[in-house]
């Protein structure tokens, strides 16, 4: 890397590169002068990298404005060029909807005005137009109110521009601030208040009454700049060291900035109704997404200490950080350990990373990046920062019985991954009362799941060891042991014809019997004599066995008898029956069940639908609310099925622009074809009609190439559409299934409405009943030998011990936590099928309860039903 580059990338930065110092003025003058002496050279370089520089390192973006503002100073043709870069860009941005593009790039703008580069008119003018737009689109008669997203998106845009200008607009022009100030206002009167229903971390937040105090993301922040203004604008969290160069920036030309357009939304639908908003409204959420949503997870004290504003510029740049580092981790520990403030903020940090982790309905990058992240902050801050990640483990085990279920599957993946990269040390003793528990407390339950998947990336024995300070918590861990073979010969077992058959079909797999042939022989010598449901149970258990030792042996086996096994599990009873058979063989490791499934799913030896129905089988449907492992293979399949239906539209959209390509060049070669042919050439003196020969048929062969093309590519997207389509219509029959089966099993065990009409209500039928249950009683039972009142014994005689949710309800509440999760992480898909799913599932006789649980997953207003 040339010298100016890493000049330029390391501005700010405590390295070699600035002598270890670290003084912004001295940064700013060292990078302005190597920069004005390469410009001459190197000039065309330089503005791109100036720029990408400026996007990709937001956090310095002040010290950016102030060595253009210098160099403006002294080459007032390439800061020209800046600004007309800022503006392609900005309006790029604008079109193609790249929230985060749009919102540096006016930040950048206002730094650059700060510098002089701007006048604040145009940077005021820039601010009218999104908030001309984001008026427009929330009014009823003229807009579309569907796309508030992108309105509110433009109004944060707007807001959060002025940390880093607001001071030198209120200065130079105040009235036309003051003016976009008003219309702020203005707005935010009109807009719809944002409900978090559906995305909240914590259950109870999306039943709680709404507090008129209560802000919405963008509420708050408008109320943070008000404090702002009212402090005179002075902050401590933004450099401003365009101040320093204030003399000389003064004197250099400031550049026009040409006037911006938003792009046009769609239009309202045609027939106003709940589902055809709805999609619209999810559509806009999906390109404007929030960016962040707090946790509130730690004390008041331990990071409210700070201006309020200050709060939202550090949460800022961690974002910033973390979104534009997400491929290089340990560059992304550095950069937030180092943020240009001049707090402290391990606290924010960690609820910011968390928060992101856990955010719904997914986080902007995949949790390991996140995971990685925490591991080096702890490495990079050893005597703070691994203290307060486990302070937010604890604040969240606290509150894990109201968290979202898709958070506390997140937290349950992360935190086993976490521990396992610091030797699993813990302190279990502190959660050694969970075994005091009953089995479906939801602290137990995630105790039990954490050291389940501490085994996965360990060993058995070496978990086990980890937790020596809570020896008691052995009974949480899975089973230990490997496969259970049912045709097993080993330790002296006794044989039957059925072991026979086993080693037989193992002899012929050894000696590389091809499919065929074991086929042959299971429909001539097995299924005549023993029966199809022996023969099911021989042949999957015994490749099982074959494929035991390794993932790679799994795979081989299925590759090379997956021909067998899909002839005797040729339906979808029979493929559940397959599934039987796998979780048996494997009852010892939920790991390697999932991972056989998915394999087997993944060869089209299992169905979709035979999931579903396996998930939903009476033994299964009695652990949803005490283990994770149905769930997890019932993510598997959704997930997977969504995925092929993810890829198909990529490939058809790929091929949708190569058949665009194709038709030009098959339109150009033809045209030149039929130039050429109409040409008159001059052969033996006497005129001809075409060109010369050769050149005429090497044009004629271009041209039929050129079509040849077209039609492949033709027919190509053609058979895309077609799987597509079928995709789609098994997706939707999917889907009816998985909420039909989800609406029987609820409306078996949820309790009727004037019972629990809520999630709260729900909680508390236990508690209630206790408390008739002592009304009634005319003395309290007494233990004679401590004095204490005994332990109050419900379902069954088992003590809940602390935790008052009986366990019927405790399944209602787990179940209706995964309907909600389901529905909102694949509610592009629902959508596309929300009028079937109304007309066959979601009917009037449905449970409140559960219409309650899919609408807040779509997010979609309870009202309708």
């Amino acid at each position: 890397m040339s010298s100016w580059r890493t000049i330029l990338l390391r501005i700010g930065d405590k390295c070699p590169e600035y002598n270890g110092n670290s003084d912004f003025k001295e940064h700013i003058e060292t990078c302005y002068g190597v920069l004005r002496r390469e410009l001459e050279h190197s000039g065309n370089d330089i503005l791109p990298f100036l720029l990408q520089c400026a996007e990709q390192l937001p956090h310095k973006i002040p010290l950016y404005g102030t060595v253009v503002g210098l160099l403006n100073l002294e080459n007032e043709e390439f800061v020209k060029k800046v600004v007309e870069n800022c503006q392609n860009n900005l309006q790029d941005a604008l079109d193609t909807g790249n929230c985060n593009r749009i919102r540096i790039l006016m930040r950048f703008l206002t730094v650059m005005m700060c510098s002089k580069v701007i006048q604040p008119g145009p940077l005021v003018v820039v601010f009218e137009t999104l908030l001309s737009s984001a008026a427009t689109t929330v009014d009823e008669e003229k807009g579309n109110p569907s796309w508030q997203a992108c309105a509110d998106f433009y109004i944060t845009c707007i807001l959060s521009c002025l940390p880093w200008g607001g001071a030198e607009l209120v200065e130079q022009v105040p009235e036309e601030i003051e003016r976009v100030m008003v219309g702020v206002e203005a707005y935010l009167s009109i807009r719809r208040h944002i409900s978090d229903i559906g995305l909240s971390f914590f259950e109870d937040d999306d039943e709680t009454e709404r507090n008129p105090d209560e802000k919405d993301f963008l509420e708050d922040l408008w109320g943070r700049i008000q404090v702002l203004s009212s402090n005179g604008w002075k902050l401590d969290s933004v450099p401003r060291p365009h101040l320093s160069f204030e003399a000389q920036l003064v004197a250099g030309k400031s550049h026009d900035f040409g006037p911006l357009s938003c792009p046009e939304l769609p239009d309202p639908p045609s027939t106003l109704s709940g589902i055809t908003c709805g999609k619209q409204k999810h559509d806009a959420e999906l390109k404007y997404p929030q960016r962040i949503r707090r946790l509130n997870i730690f004390p008041a004290n331990k990071i409210e200490d700070l201006q309020p504003i200050d709060r939202f510029i550090a949460e800022e740049y961690l974002l910033d950080v973390l979104f534009f580092f997400n491929g290089c981790r340990k560059e992304c520990a550095s950069y937030m350990v180092g943020l240009p403030v001049p707090f402290r903020y391990e606290y924010l940090m960690a609820e910011t990373i968390f928060s992101q982790l856990l955010l719904l309905p997914q986080p902007p990058f995949k949790p390991m990046y996140y995971t990685l992240v925490i591991i080096d902050l702890c490495k990079a801050l050893p005597g703070a920062f691994p203290a307060v990640v486990a302070g937010a483990v604890r604040a969240l085990f606290e509150k894990i019985a109201d968290l979202d279920m898709e958070c506390r599957t997140r937290l349950i993946l992360w935190f086993s991954h976490h521990l396992s990269n610091f030797q699993f040390i813990w302190p279990w003793e502190e959660w050694a009362y969970v075994l005091d528990l009953p089995k479906w407390a939801p602290q137990r339950v995630f105790v039990q799941e954490v050291l389940e998947r501490e085994v996965r990336l360990s060993y058995w024995d070496k978990v086990k060891q980890s937790i020596e300070n809570a020896p008691t918590l052995e009974e949480l861990l899975p089973p230990k042991g490997g496969p259970s073979f049912k045709y097993s010969t080993e330790d002296g077992k006794e044989r039957n014809e059925q072991h026979a058959l086993s080693m037989e079909l193992s002899s012929m797999v050894k000696g590389r019997q091809v499919s065929r042939e074991v086929i042959k022989w299971i429909e001539d010598s097995v299924i005549p004599v023993h029966g199809s449901e022996v023969a099911l149970s021989v042949v999957v258990q015994t490749l099982l066995d074959i494929g035991s030792k390794s993932f790679t042996h799994l795979i081989t086996v299925l590759e090379r008898y997956g021909q067998v096994i899909a002839k005797i599990c040729h339906d979808q009873d029979k493929q559940v029956v397959l599934i039987d058979e796998v979780s048996s063989y494997w009852k010892n490791s939920a790991q390697m069940i999932a991972i056989a499934i998915d394999r087997m799913m993944g060869y089209r030896l299992i169905s979709n639908f035979a999931i579903v129905k396996w998930v939903f089988s009476p033994e299964n449907i009695e652990q949803f609310h005490t283990s994770d492992h149905s769930w997890e293979i019932l993510r598997n399949a959704v997930s997977k099925t969504y995925n092929r239906i993810s890829d198909l539209r990529k490939e058809i959209s790929s091929l949708k622009k190569s058949l665009a390509l194709a038709e030009g060049d098959a339109a150009t070669a033809k045209a030149e074809l039929e130039a050429a042919e109409s040409k008159l050439t001059l052969v033996d003196g006497e005129p001809v009609l075409g060109e010369n020969p050769g050149r005429l048929k090497r044009l004629k062969s271009y041209a039929e190439k050129a079509k040849e093309e077209e039609v492949s590519v033709r027919d190509s997207l053609e058979a895309k559409e077609a799987l597509l389509a079928r995709a789609l219509d098994e997706n939707e029959a999917l889907f009816l299934s998985l909420y039909k089966n989800f609406s029987n099993v609820l409306m078996e065990r949820l309790p009727d409405t004037s019972q629990a009409g809520t999630l709260r209500g729900l909680k508390t039928i236990q508690a209630d009943e206790m408390a008739v249950d002592l009304e009634e009683s005319s003395t309290m039972d007494v233990d004679n030998e401590n004095g204490r009142p005994q332990k109050s014994q419900t379902n069954g005689g088992k003590a809940n011990n602390g935790y008052n949710v009986g366990e019927k309800e405790q399944w209602c509440l787990s179940t209706l936590g995964y309907v909600k999760a389901f529905s909102r992480q694949y509610a592009s898909e629902i959508w596309l099928h929300i009028e079937k799913l109304d007309a066959e599932v979601l009917t009037e006789d449905v449970h409140p309860l559960f219409r309650k649980a899919v609408y807040a997953g779509l997010r979609r207003p309870i009202n309708e039903g």
